[in-house]
């Protein structure tokens, strides 16, 4: 079943196409890397899907229904979480108050207990409980992208985007990341992931889609994007 589709989405910066006329899909319980150049429009992609930004041609549907126009907080109520390139937690809260803010404002609105309810089993999937207490400004790098995949997964999402969620991150760090993705699409999550570790998009992903300068050059499976000429061209290298 596809969840998510995009037809012609395209964004102006000025007098650049940053994101021309992309079609995508993706389809339930998916892998999907988004991989690229730096500046290839990956992230105003996903800007757009979540309704941080709006777009100027196209539309972009959701489970059959068109959110391209809605609200951020609209459109992860539907389901639809995501994290940041660069983490945007609340760096005066601690852990736990994070996630909590993604249980207490996710999917619908629930009670205060259901939301600490969730808020714990949330840190314990993550492997953060025993952070829970720390403010964010005293936890490493790793945990930090950690509370941000927690608080989008406290939103209880069904299709979960993650950008560049192991830049920065150590081979250990990185492995561990791969192993909390699987699990999560093993939860019956679909993923949509920007990544320029190529050792987690080769392995983990069932398709990868290729922008370069804001244009779709290429889709397919790993195997398909790794022998791509176009790809190992303008990206990937010999």
């Amino acid at each position: 079943m596809r969840v998510l589709e995009g037809k012609g989405v395209t964004k102006w910066f000025g007098g650049r196409k940053a994101v021309d006329s992309v079609d995508f899909d993706v389809e339930e319980g998916e892998i999907l890397g988004l991989i690229g150049p730096n500046g290839a429009g990956k992230t105003t992609l996903f800007n757009l899907i979540s309704g941080a930004i709006k777009l100027d041609e196209g539309t972009i549907t959701y489970k059959g229904e068109r959110i391209s126009g809605l609200k951020p907080f609209q459109i992860c109520r539907l389901g639809l979480g995501r994290t940041f390139q660069t983490a945007k937690n609340f760096p005066d809260l601690t852990v736990y108050q994070n996630v909590l803010m993604g249980a207490q404002f996710g999917k619908k609105r629930i009670s205060e207990a259901e939301a600490e309810k969730i808020t714990g089993e949330v840190l314990d999937f993550v492997g953060l409980r025993e952070q829970g207490d720390k403010s964010m400004k005293d936890i490493t790098l790793a945990f930090q992208k950690r509370v941000e995949v927690a608080r989008a997964l406290a939103t209880r999402p069904d299709l979960l985007m993650l950008d560049e969620m192991m830049a920065g991150l150590n081979p250990t760090e990185v492995t561990e990341a791969m192993d909390l993705v699987r699990r999560i699409r093993d939860r019956g999550i679909t993923i949509v992931m920007i990544e320029h570790v190529m050792k987690a998009i080769m392995s983990m992903c069932d398709r990868i889609l290729v922008l370069h300068h804001g244009q779709k050059i290429a889709e397919g499976t790993p195997e398909e994007i790794a022998a791509s000429p176009v790809v190992i061209e303008v990206y990937l290298g010999e």
